[in-house]
Formats: C-alpha cells, structure tokens, sequence
C-alpha cells in the first residue's frame, strides 16, 4: 500500500462507530491498539536480530439498544493486513450474531495456545482463524452454541499470501480457493469440585474451488472435512487444555494442499490427526512494575501418513509477562518437521525430518 492508501485506511478504522482496553472516545466508541518489537534466535541459521514487529489499531464499538461492532488492522514489517472486520447485534443476553470477518468457531476458543506462537493447530488453519461470513451465538445456561457460514476467505482472493490467518493458498500444484464454509460448534461449562471444566465439540464442512487458470495438475472442486472434540480445566490459576482434531481435505492424486499466510505459502498434509496438549500456571507476583507471569507448556503433535509424508510436532515452553500497558512473550520453540521451527511444512517428509528450536522474545505496549 502507498502511505496515502495506509492512511486512509487507519483513518477509516479510526472514524469506525466500534470494546477494547482503549481510550473511551465516547460511552459506546474505544479507541486502542499495540506496539510490539520481537527478538528472535534459531538454531538453523544465524539471522538473530531484534527488530519491529506490528504496529497494529483496534475500533470497537457497542450500544445500548444492542448493536456492536470491532475492527482491527495490522501493519507488520513487510504487509499490512486486517485481522477482523464485522458487525452485529445482541438480540437478548444469550444470543447475537455478527457480520464481516470474524473469527470461525472451531475447537477450544479463543486460543488452543498460551504462547506468543500458538500451537501447531494455528499453521493448519484450526486456531484463530478469521473468514468472511455470518456467525451466530447463543450462550445461556452453561451452554454455548455457534453455527456460522463463511463466504469465502477474509481476503477471497487464495492468490494473495499478505494474510494473518493460513487459508487455502492457490499455487500451480494446489490450485484451490477457499468457496463457503459451514462450522457447528456446541460447548458445556460446568464447575464440579473447585473445578470448572469446558467440554465441547465441532464440525467444519468446506468446500474449495479449483483455479484452472493458475493450474499445473489436473483436478476439480473439492471437499473438506474436520472434527473437533476439547476439554479445557481450570483450578485456582492452573488450565489445562485437552484437544484431537481430524481433518480431511478430499484432494485427488495428491497426499497435500497448500495454505498460505505472512507472504508465504507452503504444504501440510491433507489429511492428518491433532493431539493438542497444554498446560499453564498464572502467578501473581510483585516484582517492581510485574504483577503476573503465566508460565505453559504447549505441546502438538501431527500425525500424517501417506507419500511424502510424516508426522510434525510442535512444543513451546515459555512464560507471559505483564507489567502495567506491557505484555510480552518469552518462549522457546522446539519443531519436529515442523513449519516456522525450520521444517517445510506440515506433516510434510523433504528428507529431514529433524528436530529444530528457536527462541522468541516479544515485548508489547497495548494501549
């Protein structure tokens, strides 16, 4: 984008009627957003550096008769993107439903992670992902009830990798687009014993274009599949998260699709199981300007079999730190075949299927 493009949209965001930890600009507008600077190691080569990672604006917005509606745009080193973009309305206290790019109501929610990196579920497109669509809610009773459609991606366009959330990437081997998207989510809340316990289930039904025009392969429209099934405990200021995801992308003569984001693009198997394990501990401290740390282990493993294909396994080791406005993340990653722990991919078998680990250290102002 040119700087008067950039401009005009964080005046647009800014100008948005959108709830935030921000500035109250009226009784029903916040104004927000974030700084953050990130330190990076790897084992796998020797780019350490500390640099600028996002600047980012939030507009939120709720009224009194019910309507709300919440913005957020990120600027990072080398892209700008948005992260989500909608609109809605509170029916009554247990229902709403929301219009734009929101988040998909799939597996544990928000995060099925602690750590700045989240889990391996993130890089498959299963965690924190964002599309473009309608969503309804419906919470009462220790219930909580989704069902959402998505049009598209939040972008609708599988060519363009300057995204925060992994879409369908359409390349000359994987030529596909994300085209509609059904998601049934069902949660129970429940404390038994000084526990409280979130059990709950999803299904995702897609369905993908194939481009012909940027094709290398023959193929056709396909199909996608995934269930979910998580169950997360919280004891005084300890949490476990518990989650298995299978999926299934019905491509044909390939044991692979692409999914791209951050510029990139690269292959994951296209059928596999998800065991997420997480646990987490929050301590109140007093140190100086540090009130809290929450120190997790997140761990995921990917099984895939097929041509080309092995298992990927993610685990991050690390500590949350908040002190007043600062957040920040200080985490060691180790990745098994794994993608952004210098692996290929996901699930993906190139030859070297070894072990790698980084260390990640990001500082963030949220204002």
């Amino acid at each position: 984008m040119q700087l008067l493009q950039k401009f005009t949209v964080l005046s647009s965001l800014l100008l948005l009627p959108l709830p935030a930890l921000a500035v109250p600009v009226t009784d029903e507008v916040d104004i927000g957003g974030a700084v953050r600077v990130n330190y990076g190691w790897k084992d796998y080569d020797d780019n350490s550096k500390l640099e600028f990672e996002l600047f980012r604006a939030d507009v939120n917005y709720k009224s009194k008769d019910g309507l709300f509606a919440s913005a957020q745009y990120r600027w990072y080193e080398n892209m700008d993107v948005v992260h989500h973009a909608y609109m809605g309305y509170q029916f009554d206290e247990a229902q709403s439903v929301q219009v734009g790019v929101t988040q998909v109501p799939f597996g544990l929610l928000p995060y099925a992670a602690h750590s700045f990196w989240f889990g391996a579920t993130y890089y498959l497109g299963f965690e924190d992902d964002y599309d473009a669509g309608i969503h309804y809610k419906n919470e009462q009773n220790g219930w909580r009830y989704d069902l959402a459609y998505f049009v598209n991606d939040e972008i609708g366009d599988g060519s363009n990798f300057d995204r925060y959330s992994f879409d369908a990437a359409t390349t000359a081997e994987s030529p596909y687009e994300e085209a509609g998207q059904i998601n049934a989510r069902v949660e129970r809340e429940f404390t038994s014993g000084g526990v409280t316990h979130k059990v709950g289930g999803s299904l995702q039904y897609s369905q993908l274009d194939y481009m012909a025009d940027v094709s290398s392969v023959d193929g056709e429209d396909v199909d996608s599949l995934a269930a979910a099934a998580h169950w997360q405990l919280d004891y005084e200021q300890w949490q476990l998260q518990l989650q298995y995801i299978h999926y299934d992308y019905d491509v044909k003569n390939s044991d692979r699709i692409a999914l791209g984001a951050f510029q990139y693009q690269s292959d994951i198997a296209a059928e596999a199981d998800v065991a997420t394990v997480n646990l987490a501990k929050s301590f109140d401290v007093d140190w100086g300007p540090i009130t809290n740390l929450n120190c997790y282990n997140d761990y995921s493993h990917i099984m895939a079999s097929g041509d080309g294909l092995d298992d990927s396994i993610q685990n991050v080791t690390g500590c949350a730190v908040t002190a007043g406005k600062f957040y920040s993340y200080v985490d060691w990653i180790a990745g098994k075949n794994m993608y952004f722990a210098g692996g290929p991919g996901v699930g993906i078998d190139n030859g070297d299927t070894s072990w790698h680990s980084r260390m990640n250290i990001n500082i963030g102002f949220y204002f």
